[in-house]
Parts: C-alpha cells; structure tokens; sequence
C-alpha cells in the first residue's frame, strides 16, 4: 500500500559482483564509496538512519549485529533508525520496504538503504548447507527441498499442465544475459550465452540446466531514500514511490498447494499497482525475481502481462524486450547479475533510478520510462514483495 508523505529514491550504486576476493566488510565500502559518489549533494551528516538487507551473514561471514558494523564501514551515525532486515532473497527489498515506511510514517528524513551478501565460500558443501537453512530446515531442508529441487518441480508442472518448454526456459536466460552483457557490474558482463549453449549445459535438477539458475554471488548495492520536500536537494530526477505489497502464503511445502499458481504474488500484486493507481499493462518495466528461469514466466502470468500457462509464449513474442509490452530485467537479472541474496532487491532499484535517469547504456534503456515496478521472491517462492515507482521530473 501507499500512505503518509511522500517519499523518492534518489539515488543508488552497485558494486561488481561476481566471485569477489573481497570481505564481507570491503564489500559494504565498496558499494558506500560508490554511492557518495553517485549522489554527489549527500552528505554523511544527512543520514539519520540506515537499513541493511542481509540474509544470512551469520553462516556465509560469521558476523551478526551488522547494522552497527556497516554503519562504522560507511562513516555514518545514524540517530533515528538503525537495523537490518533479513526475509531470504527479499531481504534488500525488505529493507527498501522497511526505510520507505519509516519516513513516510514521519520517522526519519535520510535513510540509506544497504544490500550485501558474502556467498562464496572455501567450501561450496558449506554454502550450500546454509542456503538449505531459509526452506524449513527440520524437513524440507534436511530432505532435500533446497530452491534448485524445488523450483525443477515447479518447471516440471508447468511443463506437464501448459506445455512449456526447455527452448523457452532458455529463452529466458538468452535475454537476460544478453542484457548483462550491457552491464559492468553484472557477474557475466563479460560472457555470451546461446540458446544452443544453454540447452547444452549440465543438468542440475532436470528440467532445469546450469543457465537456468542463478549463481552464487558476492555483492552489495545501495540507494538513498528521502521525504518528498528533500528529493530536489539531490536530484532532478527523483523516483517516487507510488506502491507497496507483500504476502506470505505458507512455509513447509506440504502446504504450497499448486506450485504454478502463486497466489501471494497476484495478491502482492493488486495491491501494490492498486496503490499506485495502474495496471500491469500500464508499467514501462519491472525487475522480476528470475532466480530460476521458470520464475520469470510465472511471473509474467502472476502480474497479467498474459494468461496462465502463456509465459513461454509471451517471452517468445518478443513482449518483454525493449519495444514490446513490458521490458522484463533489463539490468539482466538475478540470471544475469548473480544473485547476492541481501543486495539483489537494492540493485534492482538502483536500475530503476538509472533507467528514469537515462543514465544506462542504449542497449538496456527503456524508451522514456514513466512506471516500473520490482518484485523479489523468497524461499520457495512463498513470500512476494513488491514496489512500483513512478518517474518525477
């Protein structure tokens, strides 16, 4: 929902990500040092609170109390709000939801919003172990459940009610590489990927292949957020924003119900393009939470960009590309970019920022965007958060 004052992002950066030597820590001044820089008007002095997205620094850094931490790493002294917020892949966006709140609600003035993961591990059985600990550890997670088994059951289904296809899963994980390939930050800027070299890569959970997963990745992104009577001290070009929605259907799969009808994202949905005032026809672009390549057709059924089972179709249509309906991930997704649990739903609104500002590469921006909307999943795809912003000028 929307409500209280207004509130604008005005600005955000990223840091490369990818397999990064970097700590935990150098990750977050990394991404600190490169958001002053891209807010020039900001001052440390002007922060009085700061929200930091993590999902499991606990397992992957061995370090807790990082709101603190970060806020020493940045050099800021927040004195209204200062805490981390931790919901799995959504854990970014979550803290994106959480600064919106509190200045809206009257609570802060300046709020910098941090996403950071350390994924990579010396042991990959060891990474893995923690990533298993966001399903319902006793039994799904101990029984297998992680998000690769999961989300291949998901594809499985929807394969065997519509008809989907392995070219068409591939078709997605084409796009958003292709779109990566326009973004220095992205894990795999520097990598092409066929349909042909996709479809031909190692099974990990049949159906689903090594490009229809995202990667393990290290990064962090951040974005400040301020009331609406400050955006003009930063910039011209703030991002409003208009919408709000979150739902949590259920935990434990024994109770997911239809795996390729994910209620909590259509009820996320209406209301946060209900606040903002659209439709899903109405938004230039949204960062969908492609994390496996069956999301991101899902989740073009889910929002109503096309009708249940016509994902596949949809994308083959050319509809989420720039110059069809809705362009889909152009900063290159999760797929794309890799997928730093904590930092993936604050780099999708640095994008959103960049792509009202012109200030991407021609072969990712959107024509003249008005709406745009982010949307992450979390654990198996039972949690949906979403944002819709409006461009200001």
């Amino acid at each position: 929902m929307s409500t209280g004052r207004p509130v604008a992002l005005v600005g955000g950066a990223s840091t490369v990500w990818g397999v990064r030597a970097a700590t935990w820590s150098e990750l977050v001044q990394e991404a600190g040092a490169r958001l002053f820089a891209a807010v020039p008007g900001l001052a440390a002095a002007d922060v009085d609170s700061l929200f930091v997205g993590a999902a499991e620094p606990e397992r992957f850094a061995f370090q807790s109390h990082v709101a603190p931490l970060a806020a020493e790493l940045l050099g800021l002294a927040p004195h209204r709000i200062v805490q981390r917020t931790e919901l799995a892949c959504a854990s970014g966006q979550s803290a994106i939801r959480s600064a919106y709140a509190a200045i809206a609600a009257g609570l802060s003035e300046v709020a910098v919003v941090l996403g950071v993961e350390k994924m990579n591990l010396p042991s990959m059985a060891e990474a893995n172990t923690s990533m298993a600990c966001v399903m319902d550890r006793p039994w799904d997670g101990a029984h297998g459940a992680t998000a690769p088994p999961f989300f291949a059951m998901v594809a499985q289904r929807h394969m065997l009610e519509y008809g989907t296809t392995p070219e068409q899963l591939a078709g997605v994980s084409v796009k958003n590489h292709r779109f990566a390939n326009s973004n220095p930050d992205a894990q795999f800027y520097e990598k092409k990927f066929s349909r042909e070299k996709l479809l031909g890569l190692p099974l990990v959970a049949p159906p689903l292949r090594l490009g229809d997963c995202s990667s393990m990745t290290d990064g962090a992104a951040a974005v400040v957020l301020v009331a609406g009577e400050k955006a003009r001290q930063y910039t011209d070009t703030p991002a409003w924003v208009r919408g709000s929605g979150q739902h949590a259907s259920w935990h434990n799969l024994a109770n997911s119900g239809s795996l390729t009808d994910w209620v909590g994202m259509r009820s996320a949905a209406r209301e946060a393009l209900g606040s903002a005032g659209i439709t899903a026809q109405q938004l230039d672009f949204a960062e969908l939470h492609d994390c496996f390549t069956i999301s991101e057709l899902i989740e073009y059924e889910m929002l109503g960009l096309c009708p249940r089972g016509q994902g596949g179709r949809y994308l083959e249509e050319g509809q989420t590309e720039i110059g069809g309906d809705v362009v889909v991930n152009p900063r290159g997704g999760l797929l794309g970019c890799g997928h730093p649990l904590g930092a993936t739903g604050v780099a999708q609104a640095v994008e959103v920022y960049r792509q009202f500002t012109h200030s991407v590469p021609p072969a990712r921006q959107v024509p003249d965007p008005e709406w745009a909307l982010v949307h992450n999943l979390s654990g198996s795809a039972n949690v949906h958060s979403m944002m819709v912003y409006q461009r200001g000028s």
